[in-house]
């Protein structure tokens, strides 16, 4: 029986080795993220300071793009109203104005992630689009510099030279 005994301290000990390196492994993992999370929010602050801020998501931009045309509309004075309207005249533009950001504000703020996705969607139309183009214009400038095949269709290909 005094046999099994060091067997089993001996066993306890891989054991308890096996948490340690456990422990150890844990402990470098979490300092491993720590760091990277550091590096990460250290490269955000460099960025911003170098570019500004980012653009924020598309809900948050479209809200600016109105209330920046409410703004460029509302301080617009018309000369071809004259004096004597112009008071009317800009009344009305206010009025309007007012009347498209109620419209868009609820829409904006119920469905913020339908502008993400259009944004996404128009710039995948976009990729798409241009690679279309790219693909035709590659037709149009490469030249054949060997015989033309053309099908088999009832035409015949003559050379003009």
């Amino acid at each position: 029986m005094s046999e099994e005994r060091p067997t089993s301290d001996a066993a306890q000990e891989d054991v308890a080795d096996e948490v340690r390196a456990e422990e150890a492994r844990a402990t470098d993992a979490d300092a491993w993220a720590k760091a990277c999370a550091e590096d990460l929010a250290a490269e955000k602050a460099r960025r911003r300071a170098q570019h500004g801020t980012p653009p924020g998501t598309a809900a948050e931009e479209l809200r600016k793009l109105v209330d920046a045309v409410a703004d460029k509309l509302s301080g617009l004075n018309s000369p071809l109203f004259g004096a004597v309207a112009s008071g009317t005249a800009q009344q009305m533009v206010n009025q309007v104005v007012q009347q498209a950001k109620a419209a868009v504000e609820p829409v904006i703020e119920r469905n913020p992630d339908v502008f993400d996705h259009l944004a996404a969607a128009g710039s995948e139309l976009l990729a798409a689009y241009r690679s279309a183009v790219e693909a035709q214009e590659r037709r149009w400038t490469t030249r054949d510099t060997g015989p033309r095949d053309e099908g088999t269709g009832p035409g015949e290909h003559i050379d003009l030279d």
